[in-house]
């Protein structure tokens, strides 16, 4: 005959196993949703800092009053044209209404570019790469924006255009507005292109 008293020590070992493991199920859902709930905040944070610092660099205005906010999204315009000195590699991207005007034939068909026109020089220094099987220079430190807007009533004496030069510092990975740009700095440099209404880069064949 069957002993009740090990029988109930048996269903009592059975029974301890299904709540071990049933604890031990609920200990694994709950670390996995705490690991989740952690790397979305890590990414939450990361992405508030990333706003923070684009927010305080778009407060920036150059001593004549050009807005770095004039310039939002600048970091997404399609690229005009690439160029580079011996210490500067150069990107040169315009937003949607200049790159249609370029794409209208503007400045070669002797049109001016239209109030609005807005264009960006973006400015690293080089590096060597030291993964490409050549010998190639590309981007490494970010050191400037150079900016230029449209707006033949607030900048009539430059042809138009208003200058403004906001400078880069990656110890801080802060933005400054340079306190020398004012609304006329590129124009000596630029009077010599103004027959193509002072700019320099042509739409560049893709």
């Amino acid at each position: 005959m069957p002993d009740p008293m090990k029988e109930s020590v048996a269903q009592e070992q059975r029974e301890q196993k299904i709540e071990t493991r049933t604890a031990v199920k609920r200990i694994a859902a709950f670390t996995i949703v705490a690991i989740a709930m952690a790397v979305l905040a890590v990414l939450g944070v990361a992405a508030l800092f990333a706003q923070g610092q684009d927010k305080d660099k778009y407060l920036l205005k150059s001593p004549s009053g050009i807005a770095f906010s004039d310039f939002r999204g600048y970091e997404d315009w399609s690229v005009v044209s690439s160029a580079r000195t011996d210490e500067v590699l150069k990107v040169i991207v315009a937003n949607p209404e200049m790159i249609k005007a370029y794409k209208s034939g503007i400045p070669g068909n002797g049109q001016p570019f239209p109030d609005g026109s807005m264009i960006v020089k973006l400015q690293w220094k080089p590096k060597k790469s030291t993964e490409a099987q050549f010998v190639v220079d590309v981007p490494d430190v970010f050191s400037q924006a150079f900016v230029m807007e449209k707006d033949s009533k607030r900048f009539p004496k430059s042809g138009g255009w208003g200058y403004a030069v906001f400078n880069y510092e990656a110890a801080s990975n802060t933005f400054t507005a340079d306190p020398k740009s004012l609304s006329d700095c590129g124009n000596a440099c630029h009077t010599v292109v103004k027959a193509k209404d002072y700019i320099f880069h042509p739409y560049q064949k893709r």
